[in-house]
């Protein structure tokens, strides 16, 4: 018998057990991966993330396994800027700074800092059944009954199809390539998430440690031949692109669709409650979603210093983070369409180029600021 479970140990699951970890609770984290190794790519963690570590005293370790970034840069095909956000007058006021860093890196740091036998490999999920108590089986033949249970399970999350039956998947109709590499980006670009907007497709990338570079390249799918490459697609773009894309193995290379979750009702029933990607799962347009699992997380743990009674938290978890969450998965659609228009794109980037400073100034510190 668990008092709490917690199932899945992404970034909002592992980042969960910290919280309860400092309040002194017991939890267990069931994962299905036989073990939590170097998969993935990079991944930001803007000043929100950043501020919910400063309160796990882990903000330092962070950021000295990734890149401190103090501006985000949109630009065309040819390296010139649209607009650029500075973020370093944010930084001075919160205490903190975006870093750009690999994902498995970060999740070996949350993990690291909680008990070895809390986490539990090899636990993939198949069944939760509502008795007395949950019920979960796994696909290893373990069955354990559990009080409380969070699903940090993602968007295709089995608690939230099987107990609180709802939840539809959008394809946003891009696909996203992302890759790793060793390169010697030049210095300029040291301190800057950089993305690039073409016709129909755009092309990012950051600094993540002192050898390594993430990047992405997203593409409306239905304007490109299945059959083309990546260098062939992107050959209109500088040259720094396509030596990016050269320079990286294969092996180091992932492609996925990129798509959200549609708004759901509700985030809780008795004694259970969705987390992150299985609540209000994000395109990677605003490169918050991992950063409002981990602001899940912190309010989670905000309103446990205030009440015990779970069912009172998960209720009032989800009517805090209602507002901020569908603002972040709606204008992050409507990006994501923006910066992959096919016609327009030399007015589109006159329009940008207009927005003063002051607005994305304004912009980026509602999504930084924590909300208790």
């Amino acid at each position: 018998m668990n008092s709490i479970s917690i199932i899945g140990a992404g970034i909002g699951g592992l980042t969960l057990g910290n919280v309860l970890k400092q309040h002194q609770y017991d939890f267990t984290i069931y994962e299905s991966a036989p073990e939590i190794k170097p998969v993935g790519a990079g991944i930001m963690m803007a000043v929100n993330a950043m501020q919910v570590f400063d309160h796990l005293g882990l903000k330092e370790k962070i950021e000295k396994a990734g890149n401190k970034i103090h501006r985000i840069v949109i630009a065309n095909e040819s390296l010139q800027t649209i607009s650029k956000t500075e973020i370093l007058e944010l930084e001075t006021h919160y205490n903190s700074c975006n870093v750009a860093i690999h994902r498995a890196e970060l999740q070996k740091i949350l993990a690291e800092n909680l008990p070895s036998d809390c986490i539990r490999l090899n636990h993939s999920l198949q069944t939760i059944r509502k008795k007395e108590h949950y019920i979960l089986d796994f696909d290893n033949g373990n069955q354990i009954e559990s009080t409380i249970v969070f699903g940090a399970d993602g968007i295709k999350s089995p608690i939230r199809n099987q107990i609180l039956k709802t939840g539809t998947i959008r394809n946003s109709g891009q696909k996203c390539w992302r890759g790793l590499v060793d390169f010697d980006l030049p210095e300029k670009y040291h301190q800057e998430a950089f993305e690039m907007w073409g016709k129909g497709k755009r092309f990012g990338f950051v600094k993540i440690s002192k050898k390594k570079v993430y990047w992405y390249a997203c593409i409306n799918e239905k304007s490109f031949s299945s059959e083309a490459s990546l260098t062939d697609i992107f050959k209109d773009f500088d040259s720094l692109v396509l030596q990016l894309i050269e320079a990286t193995e294969n092996g180091n290379i992932i492609c996925s669709i990129i798509a959200d979750l549609a708004p759901i009702p509700k985030w809780y029933s008795e004694n259970l409650c969705l987390i992150g990607d299985a609540a209000h799962a994000t395109t990677p347009n605003m490169g918050q979603g991992a950063c409002q699992a981990i602001e899940d997380a912190y309010i989670i743990g905000k309103l446990l210093e205030k009440k015990q009674d779970f069912n009172a938290v998960f209720e009032g978890f989800q009517s805090i983070r209602r507002k901020k969450v569908d603002y972040i998965v709606n204008t992050s659609r409507t990006i994501g369409k923006i910066s992959q228009w096919e016609k327009g794109n030399s007015f589109r980037n006159f329009l940008m180029g207009l927005i003063p400073e002051s607005m994305n100034q304004k912009m980026a510190k509602k999504i930084i600021e924590l909300e208790m």
